[in-house]
């Protein structure tokens, strides 16, 4: 039947998002993006702004894998990408890397 081979390849697929970050980010980017926007402040370039609580609170619940697609993605106009990379530790998130 066809089911079989799409079967198998999507059992291929999952297996290589498991071995790549641990755990897959469940948002599309632009859905991730939406989720923080609370951060824009502590991410815009040269800004001196530490995240805020909710920021912080932002990136915990979006999680690693998620945070990882944001800044590894397209540019994004007005974000830093290296503040982005240091919300995790600024917000004691104890994230691995990207």
């Amino acid at each position: 039947s066809k089911a079989l081979p799409v079967f198998l390849f999507g059992l291929v697929l999952t297996g290589f998002v498991d071995k790549g970050e641990g755990n897959a980010c469940s948002s599309t980017f632009f859905s991730a993006l939406v989720q923080l926007i609370p951060c824009r402040a502590a991410v815009a370039p040269f800004s001196p702004i530490p995240p805020s609580e909710t920021c912080c609170n932002a990136i915990k619940a979006l999680g690693q894998p998620c945070l990882c697609v944001i800044v590894n993605g397209p540019p994004i106009s007005g974000v830093d990408r290296n503040m982005a990379l240091q919300l995790p530790e600024k917000c004691t998130a104890n994230f691995e890397p990207c």
